[in-house]
């Protein structure tokens, strides 16, 4: 029987039941980076690697429309969200999103985030513990309102975090966790098409050129304006992932605790230092495990065949901690980023290649840059970590520590001494 015909198994259960080992685990039985599979059905091309990268990332190659799947839509994405769109459908869609990366806005959204940060730490203080996940996610939901222009909803900040947050948490698994995150995803697309729906009949202004503004007023390929829903989907688009950089928040938090000689250079403020760390961050801990399309043509890649309408799959937790890359990827060692330079589809903690043309995520620098000034303000927080279970098992996705780090004692750090007032 030769490889084309060989039948293959369905391997779904076994990826539920191992998450993010699951294709590590494949690829370390296989003599290349690549496996042939079966998931949920259908035949499956598993790749890995920068090369892999870029033919994954070509549209000539993958396709992403209807390649992801309802469960997913409903809770992480949103039906009509611009993942699920190609060609100059994605790229019309896509440039709603890429004034967001201009450093100016960038800088705009770290200092809304930093300033709720520094106001909800006081407040911390005078509790006995706090579980710095899920301050982080207020502190994040709130800033990244601010910033968009707009409300945070009548429940408050903390109550629309949470539903950020069970949309995220929700969306790979079944049972109480995905009920939960359908209906928080029900709530905030009802929510924000209301606030759309005002802001166009003139009810609620929206400050000019505000993320609230671009979403309402952006018009889609076919020349016309996103219709209420699509265009609450694509505001959450903006506000879900922000508010999910508590999951990286939480982790930071981890890496303090294990390597804790590495808090003294992070809380000095060294610019390159806090990227450096931010992108280990992203590199050690799991949040994405793969990434999938489907193949737009029969394809070949090193010698395996996958048909028109079979899954692409790229192994992104594999690749963040793959030997031939990272020389040492089970180390959490910042410096790494500071020997050379790393290529932008060799770390791809959030997809890969261009962001401005192609699927990688459009608001990554967001999220490093967020993560960076959140990364130095608790290394110059003082606090305790008492006895808890800090363990992040590798079969739940996603995945975070299972305390979600719980701090106790926190205290503000004490105030820098101005240049008048140094000895």
């Amino acid at each position: 029987m030769d490889v084309l015909s060989r039948p293959l198994v369905d391997r779904t259960l076994p990826l539920l039941a191992e998450g993010y080992a699951w294709l590590p685990n494949r690829m370390r039985d296989a003599p290349g980076p690549v496996v042939r599979t079966r998931i949920l059905g259908r035949p499956a091309l598993a790749l890995r690697g920068p090369e892999a990268v870029r033919f994954f990332y070509d549209e000539r190659n993958v396709h992403r429309h209807r390649a992801i799947p309802e469960p997913v839509l409903a809770t992480l994405f949103g039906h009509g969200a611009v993942h699920t769109l190609d060609g100059a459908a994605h790229r019309a869609r896509k440039s709603l999103f890429l004034p967001l990366l201009e450093p100016g806005r960038i800088t705009g959204l770290v200092e809304h985030v930093g300033a709720a940060w520094d106001d909800a730490v006081p407040g911390w203080a005078g509790r006995g513990s706090v579980v710095l996940f899920d301050e982080a996610s207020t502190v994040l939901t709130t800033g990244v309102h601010r910033w968009a222009g707009m409300p945070p909803g009548d429940a408050g900040a903390a109550a629309t975090a949470r539903d950020m947050i069970a949309m995220v948490d929700g969306f790979a698994t079944a049972g109480p966790r995905h009920l939960r995150a359908r209906r928080a995803r029900a709530r905030q697309e009802e929510r924000l098409g209301r606030l759309v729906r005002d802001v166009r009949s003139g009810e609620v202004p929206a400050e000019p050129d505000s993320v609230l503004d671009l979403v309402c007023r952006h018009r889609d390929a076919d020349g016309e304006p996103l219709d209420e829903k699509t265009a609450a989907v694509e505001l959450l688009n903006v506000v879900r992932p922000t508010a999910a950089v508590a999951w990286f928040v939480a982790f930071t938090a981890h890496a303090l605790h294990r390597r804790p000689e590495l808090r003294t250079r992070l809380a000095d403020g060294d610019p390159a230092f806090a990227a450096a760390f931010a992108h280990e961050v992203r590199r050690f801990y799991p949040f994405v495990p793969f990434l999938g399309g489907l193949a737009a043509r029969d394809l070949f890649w090193r010698g395996e065949w996958i048909p028109a309408g079979g899954l692409v799959v790229l192994d992104v937790y594999g690749q963040n901690h793959d030997e031939s890359l990272w020389g040492d990827p089970y180390s959490f060692r910042p410096q790494r980023f500071l020997e050379r330079p790393v290529g932008r589809d060799e770390l791809i903690p959030q997809g890969g290649g261009d962001p401005a043309a192609g699927h990688r995520c459009p608001g990554e620098g967001m999220t490093v840059g967020v993560l960076e000034a959140l990364a130095g303000r608790l290394a110059r927080l003082e606090y305790t970590v008492p006895e808890q279970n800090l363990t992040i098992p590798l079969n739940r996705v996603p995945t975070r520590p299972h305390s979600g780090v719980l701090l106790a004692g926190v205290r503000p750090p004490a105030a820098r001494p101005t240049a008048l007032e140094q000895p």
